[in-house]
Order: structure tokens, then sequence, then C-alpha cells
């Protein structure tokens, strides 16, 4: 079971040569990235949306490096396996690569995909990789935001609980 949630786990070489493969059968490939620290419902609700925008679903996953340098250095909380395994073994999601760099670029520029979305706390033109994907004749969404579910919200929980 294991072997198969890593084999849903590529660097961005393997990452580039399914996604290509996916696109030469027709299938509609979607893109979204993310930190993804503690998994939530909103987490799951903006996933489980996600994929029903194309065929298959692959998720950018920050590097810890890229968390600490974009939320603190005191995140991420789970660890990069923890994180990459948790999304691998997310029924809708066919591929997880990680990326070092603070956005998601250059990933983007390799994978090529159909499909661009983020959460609703992004607007369509505020999404890197917009230009790359639009100019390829793809869509770029924003999809709804779950309010008052955040990884933020549940660190500060805890450290509420832990003062009381």
């Amino acid at each position: 079971m294991l072997d198969r949630l890593a084999a849903k786990i590529q660097n961005w070489e393997k990452a580039k040569e399914c996604v290509a493969r996916w696109q030469a059968a027709g299938e509609k490939v979607v893109f979204t990235n993310g930190c993804f620290d503690l998994l939530h419902y909103g987490h799951i609700h903006y996933l489980a949306e996600a994929r029903t925008l194309g065929d298959r679903l692959v998720i950018g996953l920050n590097a810890e490096a890229s968390v600490k340098r974009l939320k603190g250095k005191h995140r991420p909380i789970n660890d990069e396996k923890t994180r990459l395994f948790q999304l691998a073994a997310m029924k809708y999601v066919d591929l997880v690569v990680q990326f070092e760099e603070d956005t998601p670029l250059e990933l983007i520029q390799s994978l090529l995909p159909d499909v661009l979305v983020k959460g609703g706390d992004w607007l369509p033109e505020q999404i890197i990789g917009a230009d790359v994907v639009l100019k390829r004749g793809g869509i770029v969404k924003s999809l709804a935001f779950v309010e008052g579910y955040s990884s933020t919200s549940i660190e500060q929980k805890i450290l509420q609980s832990r003062k009381g």
C-alpha cells in the first residue's frame, strides 16, 4: 500500500513525463500548490473541487525551506514526508511534486498544466503561473474559500490550549 502512495510522489522530471503522457492521452491536468501543513476540511474541500475540473490532479508542495521562508521559522509543523504522504493518500490526487522555490512558477513552466487553481483568497490574476497557463489556452480559476479553516488558526488554537 505504501508503495502505491510513494508512486504518486515524483521528482520534477518524472512529474513532467506523467503530465505529458496524460495530456497525450487526451486527459485534462489540473495543478494547484501550497504548503498543506496541517490538513483540514478547507484543504479537503478545495482539493476535491479542484479535481472536478479535470481528469488528473497534480499538487505542487512547498518544501520545508520554502514553507519556513513563507510562514516563519516555526513552520511547517508537519515534516515533508508526512505532508507528501497525506496528499498522496487522497484518492483524488494523482501526483505530488515538491518544489524548493518560494513560488511554483518554474514548476508550472515545466509541467504546463491545462488548468491552474488556487483557493478563493487568490484572485485569478494574482495566481502565480496564470500567464503561462492562459498563453497555452488553459484555464485559471480561484475556487471558493471555506471560511473558518486554516493551518494558522489550528496552530493558534493549539498554542492557546497550552496556555490554558
